[in-house]
Protein backbone atom coordinates (compact mmCIF):
# COMPACT_ATOMS: atom_id res chain seq x y z
CA UNK A 1 0.00 0.00 0.00
CA UNK A 2 1.32 3.47 -0.23
CA UNK A 3 1.47 6.65 1.72
CA UNK A 4 -1.22 8.17 -0.40
CA UNK A 5 -3.24 5.22 -0.11
CA UNK A 6 -2.71 4.44 3.74
CA UNK A 7 -3.41 8.21 4.05
CA UNK A 8 -6.54 8.39 2.39
CA UNK A 9 -7.92 5.32 3.93
CA UNK A 10 -6.91 6.74 7.58
CA UNK A 11 -9.10 9.79 6.85
CA UNK A 12 -12.00 8.02 6.25
CA UNK A 13 -11.77 5.82 8.79
CA UNK A 14 -11.25 8.46 11.21
CA UNK A 15 -13.97 10.88 9.90
CA UNK A 16 -16.24 7.77 10.09
CA UNK A 17 -15.21 7.81 13.97
CA UNK A 18 -15.45 10.81 14.56
CA UNK A 19 -19.43 10.90 12.84
CA UNK A 20 -20.36 7.64 15.19
CA UNK A 21 -19.85 10.02 18.19
CA UNK A 22 -20.61 13.64 17.27
CA UNK A 23 -21.60 14.83 20.47
CA UNK A 24 -18.20 12.95 22.38
CA UNK A 25 -16.33 15.03 19.43
CA UNK A 26 -18.08 18.19 19.93
CA UNK A 27 -17.25 18.88 24.00
CA UNK A 28 -13.77 17.13 23.15
CA UNK A 29 -12.82 19.76 20.44
CA UNK A 30 -14.20 22.83 23.03
CA UNK A 31 -10.79 23.48 25.19
CA UNK A 32 -9.29 23.05 21.40
CA UNK A 33 -11.38 26.39 20.24
CA UNK A 34 -10.60 28.05 23.77
CA UNK A 35 -7.39 27.42 23.28
CA UNK A 36 -7.20 28.56 19.38
CA UNK A 37 -9.42 31.66 20.69
CA UNK A 38 -7.24 32.83 23.16
CA UNK A 39 -4.19 32.24 20.86
CA UNK A 40 -5.27 34.19 17.84
CA UNK A 41 -6.41 36.93 20.30
CA UNK A 42 -3.04 37.56 21.92
CA UNK A 43 -1.42 36.98 18.70
CA UNK A 44 -3.75 39.48 16.77
CA UNK A 45 -3.26 42.23 19.72
CA UNK A 46 0.38 42.15 19.36
CA UNK A 47 0.31 42.14 15.87
CA UNK A 48 -1.45 45.41 16.16
CA UNK A 49 0.25 47.04 18.33
CA UNK A 50 3.47 46.31 16.43
CA UNK A 51 1.67 48.36 13.70
CA UNK A 52 0.22 51.00 15.76
CA UNK A 53 3.61 51.69 17.10
CA UNK A 54 5.23 51.39 14.21
CA UNK A 55 2.62 53.99 12.72
CA UNK A 56 3.20 56.08 15.31
CA UNK A 57 6.93 56.15 15.73
CA UNK A 58 7.55 57.69 12.25
CA UNK A 59 6.77 60.40 13.13
CA UNK A 60 9.67 61.05 14.96
CA UNK A 61 11.44 60.04 11.46
CA UNK A 62 14.16 57.38 10.79
CA UNK A 63 16.09 60.78 9.43
CA UNK A 64 16.16 62.88 12.04
CA UNK A 65 18.60 63.18 15.13
CA UNK A 66 17.49 64.88 18.47
CA UNK A 67 20.36 66.27 20.11
CA UNK A 68 18.95 66.64 23.90
CA UNK A 69 20.15 67.14 27.25
CA UNK A 70 18.77 63.34 28.65
CA UNK A 71 18.73 60.22 26.80
CA UNK A 72 15.29 58.74 25.84
CA UNK A 73 16.63 55.02 27.45
CA UNK A 74 19.91 54.60 29.13
CA UNK A 75 21.55 52.99 31.57
CA UNK A 76 23.28 56.29 33.43
CA UNK A 77 23.07 57.28 36.85
CA UNK A 78 21.22 59.79 37.35
CA UNK A 79 23.32 61.99 39.82
CA UNK A 80 26.05 61.79 36.76
CA UNK A 81 23.54 63.54 34.14
CA UNK A 82 20.94 65.85 36.14
CA UNK A 83 23.88 68.84 36.41
CA UNK A 84 24.54 68.62 32.27
CA UNK A 85 23.91 72.09 30.85
CA UNK A 86 20.88 73.08 29.27
CA UNK A 87 20.89 73.22 25.30
CA UNK A 88 20.53 76.43 24.52
CA UNK A 89 18.78 78.33 21.86
CA UNK A 90 22.49 79.77 20.34
CA UNK A 91 23.66 76.11 20.23
CA UNK A 92 20.89 75.00 17.88
CA UNK A 93 21.80 78.24 15.73
CA UNK A 94 25.65 77.32 15.68
CA UNK A 95 24.94 73.77 14.70
CA UNK A 96 22.97 75.09 11.97
CA UNK A 97 25.86 76.80 10.44
CA UNK A 98 28.88 74.08 11.40
CA UNK A 99 27.03 71.04 10.59
CA UNK A 100 27.37 69.78 7.12
CA UNK A 101 25.86 66.75 7.16
CA UNK A 102 22.25 68.22 8.27
CA UNK A 103 19.35 69.18 5.60
CA UNK A 104 17.46 71.25 8.10
CA UNK A 105 18.14 72.36 11.69
CA UNK A 106 14.92 73.17 14.54
CA UNK A 107 15.14 74.20 17.82
CA UNK A 108 12.00 72.59 19.91
CA UNK A 109 10.40 73.56 22.77
CA UNK A 110 7.13 72.65 24.52
CA UNK A 111 5.00 72.89 27.14
CA UNK A 112 1.21 72.97 27.60
CA UNK A 113 -1.29 75.86 28.49
CA UNK A 114 -5.00 76.82 27.91
CA UNK A 115 -6.05 78.23 24.01
CA UNK A 116 -8.80 80.23 23.74
CA UNK A 117 -11.15 82.00 20.89
CA UNK A 118 -13.76 83.95 21.05
CA UNK A 119 -15.99 81.95 23.82
CA UNK A 120 -13.96 78.78 22.65
CA UNK A 121 -11.52 77.37 24.89
CA UNK A 122 -9.53 74.22 25.18
CA UNK A 123 -6.84 72.75 28.15
CA UNK A 124 -3.68 70.86 27.89
CA UNK A 125 -3.05 72.05 24.43
CA UNK A 126 0.50 71.65 23.76
CA UNK A 127 2.31 74.83 22.81
CA UNK A 128 5.32 74.16 20.28
CA UNK A 129 8.12 76.38 20.34
CA UNK A 130 10.31 75.84 17.10
CA UNK A 131 12.26 77.36 14.40
CA UNK A 132 10.48 78.20 10.75
CA UNK A 133 12.74 74.61 9.30
CA UNK A 134 10.35 72.76 11.44
CA UNK A 135 8.53 72.01 8.17
CA UNK A 136 11.27 70.59 6.69
CA UNK A 137 12.16 68.37 9.84
CA UNK A 138 8.83 66.86 10.95
CA UNK A 139 7.90 66.33 7.16
CA UNK A 140 4.70 68.81 7.98
CA UNK A 141 2.03 69.17 5.12
CA UNK A 142 -0.66 72.50 5.63
CA UNK A 143 -3.97 72.05 4.70
CA UNK A 144 -4.43 75.79 4.64
CA UNK A 145 -2.06 78.70 4.83
CA UNK A 146 1.44 78.51 5.39
CA UNK A 147 4.47 78.18 8.35
CA UNK A 148 6.80 80.50 10.14
CA UNK A 149 8.79 82.61 8.22
CA UNK A 150 12.29 82.83 9.32
CA UNK A 151 11.96 86.43 10.02
CA UNK A 152 9.00 85.79 12.06
CA UNK A 153 11.19 83.48 14.48
CA UNK A 154 13.89 85.97 14.47
CA UNK A 155 11.51 88.93 15.09
CA UNK A 156 9.16 87.25 17.98
CA UNK A 157 6.41 87.77 16.03
CA UNK A 158 3.23 87.03 17.78
CA UNK A 159 2.16 84.29 15.06
CA UNK A 160 1.18 80.37 14.70
CA UNK A 161 0.62 77.41 13.05
CA UNK A 162 -2.74 75.13 14.66
CA UNK A 163 -2.72 71.47 14.39
CA UNK A 164 -5.85 69.85 12.83
CA UNK A 165 -7.78 68.99 15.99
CA UNK A 166 -7.71 72.54 17.04
CA UNK A 167 -8.39 73.98 13.74
CA UNK A 168 -11.44 71.86 13.59
CA UNK A 169 -12.57 72.96 17.03
CA UNK A 170 -12.02 76.87 17.22
CA UNK A 171 -12.85 76.98 13.42
CA UNK A 172 -15.84 74.95 11.88
CA UNK A 173 -17.74 77.27 10.10
CA UNK A 174 -15.21 79.63 8.79
CA UNK A 175 -11.22 79.93 7.75
CA UNK A 176 -8.80 79.87 10.47
CA UNK A 177 -6.30 81.87 8.76
CA UNK A 178 -5.77 85.54 9.85
CA UNK A 179 -8.02 84.81 12.66
CA UNK A 180 -6.40 85.48 16.68
CA UNK A 181 -5.98 82.70 19.12
CA UNK A 182 -4.86 83.87 23.00
CA UNK A 183 -2.25 81.60 24.64
CA UNK A 184 -2.71 82.61 28.35
CA UNK A 185 -3.30 86.48 27.45
CA UNK A 186 -1.24 87.03 24.67
CA UNK A 187 -3.03 87.27 21.39
CA UNK A 188 -1.60 84.96 18.35
CA UNK A 189 -2.63 85.55 14.59
CA UNK A 190 -2.98 82.08 12.53
CA UNK A 191 -0.83 81.95 9.72
CA UNK A 192 -1.06 78.22 9.10
CA UNK A 193 -3.15 74.94 9.94
CA UNK A 194 -1.01 71.25 9.69
CA UNK A 195 -2.38 67.94 8.43
CA UNK A 196 -3.63 65.49 10.49
CA UNK A 197 -0.72 63.28 12.41
CA UNK A 198 -2.55 60.98 14.70
CA UNK A 199 -1.31 60.35 18.30
CA UNK A 200 2.02 59.59 19.35
CA UNK A 201 2.06 56.16 21.39
CA UNK A 202 -1.84 56.72 21.76
CA UNK A 203 -0.90 59.13 24.41
CA UNK A 204 -0.14 62.31 22.85
CA UNK A 205 -2.24 63.69 20.77
CA UNK A 206 -0.42 65.49 17.90
CA UNK A 207 -3.32 67.43 16.69
CA UNK A 208 -3.72 69.51 19.54
CA UNK A 209 -1.49 71.78 19.38
CA UNK A 210 -0.23 75.28 18.24
CA UNK A 211 3.40 76.52 16.63
CA UNK A 212 4.82 79.45 17.60
CA UNK A 213 8.46 80.99 16.86
CA UNK A 214 10.50 79.60 19.46
CA UNK A 215 11.29 82.86 20.35
CA UNK A 216 8.31 84.62 21.13
CA UNK A 217 7.66 80.77 23.04
CA UNK A 218 11.07 81.94 24.94
CA UNK A 219 9.82 85.86 26.02
CA UNK A 220 6.29 85.10 25.95
CA UNK A 221 4.97 81.17 27.46
CA UNK A 222 8.39 79.69 29.17
CA UNK A 223 11.34 81.91 30.06
CA UNK A 224 13.64 78.57 30.74
CA UNK A 225 12.81 76.25 28.78
CA UNK A 226 14.12 72.63 28.14
CA UNK A 227 15.42 73.27 24.25
CA UNK A 228 15.85 69.86 22.12
CA UNK A 229 17.73 70.57 18.68
CA UNK A 230 15.91 68.37 15.99
CA UNK A 231 18.24 67.88 12.68
CA UNK A 232 17.28 66.17 9.04
CA UNK A 233 20.26 64.89 7.62
CA UNK A 234 21.26 64.78 4.11
CA UNK A 235 21.29 61.21 3.45
CA UNK A 236 19.99 58.19 5.51
CA UNK A 237 22.20 55.49 4.49
CA UNK A 238 25.09 57.60 6.20
CA UNK A 239 23.17 58.46 9.36
CA UNK A 240 25.60 57.36 11.59
CA UNK A 241 28.48 59.32 10.46
CA UNK A 242 26.12 62.44 10.87
CA UNK A 243 25.40 61.59 14.09
CA UNK A 244 29.40 61.27 14.52
CA UNK A 245 29.32 64.70 13.27
CA UNK A 246 26.63 66.24 15.51
CA UNK A 247 28.51 64.88 18.26
CA UNK A 248 31.77 66.56 17.57
CA UNK A 249 30.50 69.48 16.14
CA UNK A 250 28.21 70.26 19.61
CA UNK A 251 31.75 69.23 21.69
CA UNK A 252 32.52 71.83 19.79
CA UNK A 253 29.96 74.48 20.27
CA UNK A 254 29.73 73.81 24.34
CA UNK A 255 33.84 73.99 24.28
CA UNK A 256 34.27 70.22 25.86
CA UNK A 257 38.14 68.87 26.15
CA UNK A 258 38.72 65.78 25.37
CA UNK A 259 38.95 63.92 28.41
CA UNK A 260 35.57 65.11 29.44
CA UNK A 261 32.32 62.65 28.61
CA UNK A 262 29.21 64.70 26.51
CA UNK A 263 27.05 66.71 28.13
CA UNK A 264 24.20 65.70 25.68
CA UNK A 265 22.44 62.97 24.49
CA UNK A 266 21.88 62.11 20.33
CA UNK A 267 18.82 60.57 20.13
CA UNK A 268 17.65 58.62 16.79
CA UNK A 269 14.32 56.48 16.31
CA UNK A 270 16.33 53.55 16.78
CA UNK A 271 15.85 54.00 20.16
CA UNK A 272 12.38 53.39 20.86
CA UNK A 273 12.36 50.39 18.37
CA UNK A 274 14.75 48.60 20.31
CA UNK A 275 12.96 49.19 23.71
CA UNK A 276 9.43 48.38 21.66
CA UNK A 277 10.72 45.50 20.34
CA UNK A 278 12.49 44.02 23.58
CA UNK A 279 9.09 44.96 25.77
CA UNK A 280 6.88 43.59 22.99
CA UNK A 281 8.85 39.95 23.04
CA UNK A 282 8.38 40.02 26.78
CA UNK A 283 5.01 40.62 26.68
CA UNK A 284 3.88 38.23 23.57
CA UNK A 285 6.08 35.51 25.27
CA UNK A 286 4.10 35.75 28.97
CA UNK A 287 1.23 36.09 26.67
CA UNK A 288 1.40 32.98 24.68
CA UNK A 289 2.81 31.01 27.60
CA UNK A 290 -0.55 31.92 29.51
CA UNK A 291 -2.85 31.53 27.07
CA UNK A 292 -1.32 28.17 25.49
CA UNK A 293 -1.97 26.26 28.92
CA UNK A 294 -5.57 26.20 27.77
CA UNK A 295 -4.28 24.47 24.51
CA UNK A 296 -2.30 22.37 26.49
CA UNK A 297 -5.31 21.89 28.87
CA UNK A 298 -7.67 21.33 25.80
CA UNK A 299 -4.47 18.34 24.58
CA UNK A 300 -4.99 16.73 27.36
CA UNK A 301 -8.55 16.51 27.12
CA UNK A 302 -8.04 14.75 23.23
CA UNK A 303 -5.52 12.48 24.45
CA UNK A 304 -8.01 11.25 27.52
CA UNK A 305 -10.28 10.55 24.52
CA UNK A 306 -8.15 9.23 22.21
CA UNK A 307 -7.19 6.45 24.60
CA UNK A 308 -11.32 5.84 25.12
CA UNK A 309 -11.69 5.50 21.86
CA UNK A 310 -8.81 2.61 21.49
CA UNK A 311 -10.11 0.85 24.59
CA UNK A 312 -13.44 0.53 22.97
CA UNK A 313 -12.68 -0.20 19.58
CA UNK A 314 -10.02 -2.80 20.75
CA UNK A 315 -11.48 -5.59 18.80
CA UNK A 316 -11.47 -3.32 15.55
CA UNK A 317 -7.88 -2.88 15.73
CA UNK A 318 -7.46 -7.01 16.41
CA UNK A 319 -9.65 -7.41 13.52
CA UNK A 320 -7.80 -5.31 10.82
CA UNK A 321 -4.35 -6.16 12.19
CA UNK A 322 -5.49 -9.61 11.22
CA UNK A 323 -6.91 -8.37 8.25
CA UNK A 324 -3.16 -7.63 7.30
CA UNK A 325 -3.27 -4.21 8.22
CA UNK A 326 -0.04 -2.47 9.20
CA UNK A 327 1.46 -0.96 12.49
CA UNK A 328 1.40 2.54 11.09
CA UNK A 329 -1.71 2.00 9.56
CA UNK A 330 -3.13 1.85 12.70
CA UNK A 331 -1.01 4.80 13.83
CA UNK A 332 -1.82 6.70 10.68
CA UNK A 333 -5.95 6.04 11.70
CA UNK A 334 -5.34 7.42 14.96
CA UNK A 335 -3.23 10.12 14.83
CA UNK A 336 -5.40 11.60 12.09
CA UNK A 337 -8.59 11.23 13.98
CA UNK A 338 -6.81 13.42 17.03
CA UNK A 339 -5.52 16.07 14.12
CA UNK A 340 -9.43 16.01 12.85
CA UNK A 341 -10.29 16.87 16.20
CA UNK A 342 -7.63 19.63 16.80
CA UNK A 343 -8.26 21.00 13.06
CA UNK A 344 -11.92 21.09 13.78
CA UNK A 345 -11.85 23.41 17.23
CA UNK A 346 -9.08 25.33 15.33
CA UNK A 347 -11.59 26.26 12.74
CA UNK A 348 -14.30 26.87 15.04
CA UNK A 349 -12.04 28.70 17.19
CA UNK A 350 -11.39 30.98 14.50
CA UNK A 351 -14.70 31.91 13.34
CA UNK A 352 -15.42 32.66 16.94
CA UNK A 353 -11.98 35.07 17.22
CA UNK A 354 -12.48 36.74 14.10
CA UNK A 355 -16.03 38.73 15.71
CA UNK A 356 -14.46 39.38 19.01
CA UNK A 357 -10.87 40.79 17.24
CA UNK A 358 -13.62 43.26 15.51
CA UNK A 359 -15.01 43.94 18.61
CA UNK A 360 -11.55 44.17 20.63
CA UNK A 361 -10.21 46.94 18.49
CA UNK A 362 -12.80 49.42 19.71
CA UNK A 363 -10.69 49.43 22.42
CA UNK A 364 -7.42 47.97 21.43
CA UNK A 365 -5.53 47.94 17.96
CA UNK A 366 -6.08 44.40 16.22
CA UNK A 367 -4.82 42.98 13.26
CA UNK A 368 -5.88 39.26 11.82
CA UNK A 369 -4.20 38.65 9.21
CA UNK A 370 -3.11 35.69 7.37
CA UNK A 371 -0.56 34.39 9.28
CA UNK A 372 -2.35 34.87 12.42
CA UNK A 373 -4.65 32.31 10.67
CA UNK A 374 -2.60 29.84 9.41
CA UNK A 375 -0.29 29.98 12.82
CA UNK A 376 -3.27 29.04 14.50
CA UNK A 377 -4.55 25.96 12.66
CA UNK A 378 -0.98 25.17 12.68
CA UNK A 379 -1.16 25.32 16.67
CA UNK A 380 -3.75 23.77 16.47
CA UNK A 381 -3.03 20.33 13.85
CA UNK A 382 0.45 20.16 16.02
CA UNK A 383 -1.51 19.79 19.53
CA UNK A 384 -3.65 17.26 17.86
CA UNK A 385 -1.03 15.18 16.54
CA UNK A 386 0.77 15.66 20.05
CA UNK A 387 -1.88 14.73 22.14
CA UNK A 388 -2.67 11.57 19.79
CA UNK A 389 0.47 9.95 19.42
CA UNK A 390 0.80 7.42 22.93
CA UNK A 391 -3.03 6.76 22.23
CA UNK A 392 -1.96 5.99 18.01
CA UNK A 393 1.02 4.46 19.31
CA UNK A 394 -0.56 2.21 21.68
CA UNK A 395 -3.40 0.78 19.24
CA UNK A 396 -0.59 0.14 16.73
CA UNK A 397 1.46 -2.03 19.68
CA UNK A 398 -1.96 -4.19 20.45
CA UNK A 399 -1.56 -7.95 19.74
CA UNK A 400 -3.64 -8.85 16.95
CA UNK A 401 -4.46 -11.96 19.41
CA UNK A 402 -4.71 -10.16 22.30
CA UNK A 403 -7.03 -7.79 20.48
CA UNK A 404 -9.72 -10.23 19.10
CA UNK A 405 -10.03 -11.99 22.53
CA UNK A 406 -10.66 -9.07 24.40
CA UNK A 407 -14.70 -8.64 25.16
Amino acid sequence: MTWAFELREGLRVSWGALRANKMRSTLTTLGIVIGVVTVTLMATAIEGLNQAFLKSISSIGSDVVYIEKFAWFGDEEWWKVRNRRDILLEDARQLARLAVSSLAVSPVADTFRSVRYNNRSASGVQIVGCGSEMETVGNLTLTAGRFLFPEEVDGARPVCVLGADLAANFFPHEPAIGRKIRIQESAYEVVGVVAKLGSFLGVFNMDNRVMVPITRFISDISRWPNVTIAVKVRNLDQIGDAVEELRGVMRRIRRLPPDRPDDFAVNQQDAFIKMFNRLSTTIASVGLFITGLSLFVGGIGIMNIMFVSVAERTKEIGLRKALGARRRTILIQFLMEAASLCLFGGVLGLVLAFPLSLLMSHWLPSSMSWIIVTMSLTIALLTGLVAGFMPAYRAARLSPVEAMRNE
